[in-house]
C-alpha cells in the first residue's frame, strides 16, 4: 500500500557557488544569529517534507540533504534533483532560495492562495521580475521535466515557461536576497538593528 502525498513539500535551493561572496556556503551564512538555511526553513515551517539542495549544515530540523548530479547544474537542475528526493510526494511544493531571509510564512500563504486554479505562483521584486520562491504544481512541474542529459545547465525560466504562473509582488524585502557582502550587510542592519 502506498502512502498518500504529502499535501505540500518544500525544496530550499543552497547549491549555488556564490561566486560574489567569495565561494562562501550561504547556508551556514548568519544572520541575527541564525543561519540563512534556519530562516528559509522558518519560512517553509508548513511542509510535511523539506530537502535542501546543497553541501550538508548542522541543523535540528528533519531535512533532506541532496545535490544535483552532476553538481553545478544550476536552480532547474537542482528543483528537479529535489523533487526526486522526497520519501513521499507532495502535492504542491514549495521552493525558496536559501539568500531570502525576508521571505517568510505569510509570504508562502500569499503565494500558496495565488496558486489556487494555476500551476502555481512565483514572488516577484520591484521590477516584476520572478524570483526564486514559488509554489509549484507538483504533478504539472513533472510534466514539463525534461530527459536526464538536458537538465544541467537548464535555465529555470525554460523549465517552467510552459507552466502558468500567477505573479506575486514581494512587500517590504520579500524578493531581497544575499549575493554579495554588501547584501549581507545591509540585511544584517536590519536584521540586527536595536
Amino acid at each position: 500500500m502506498t502512502s498518500p502525498p504529502l499535501a505540500l513539500g518544500a525544496v530550499i535551493l543552497a547549491g549555488g557557488t556564490a561566486a560574489r561572496l567569495g565561494g562562501a556556503d550561504k547556508a551556514s551564512i548568519e544572520l541575527a544569529g541564525r543561519t540563512l538555511l534556519t530562516w528559509a526553513l522558518d519560512a517553509v515551517i508548513d511542509a510535511g517534507e523539506v530537502v535542501v539542495l546543497g553541501d550538508w549544515v548542522p541543523t535540528e530540523r528533519p531535512v533532506t540533504f541532496t545535490r544535483e548530479d552532476p553538481v553545478g547544474g544550476g536552480p532547474a537542475a537542482g528543483l528537479i534533483a529535489g523533487l526526486e528526493a522526497f520519501s513521499r510526494p507532495p502535492a504542491s511544493l514549495a521552493v525558496l532560495a536559501v539568500d531570502m531571509p525576508f521571505v517568510t510564512m505569510r509570504t508562502f500563504d500569499r503565494l500558496r492562495a495565488g496558486a489556487q486554479g494555476r500551476d502555481g505562483a512565483a514572488l516577484t521584486d520591484l521590477s516584476g521580475r520572478r524570483q526564486l520562491a514559488m509554489v509549484l504544481d507538483t504533478q504539472r512541474l513533472r510534466s514539463v521535466i525534461p530527459a536526464y542529459d538536458e537538465r544541467h545547465g537548464l535555465p529555470l525560466h525554460r523549465l517552467l515557461a510552459p507552466l502558468d504562473l500567477v505573479e506575486v509582488p514581494g512587500l517590504d524585502q520579500e524578493y531581497a536576497d544575499i549575493d554579495s557582502w554588501q547584501d549581507l550587510a545591509s540585511a544584517r542592519e536590519r536584521f540586527e538593528a536595536p
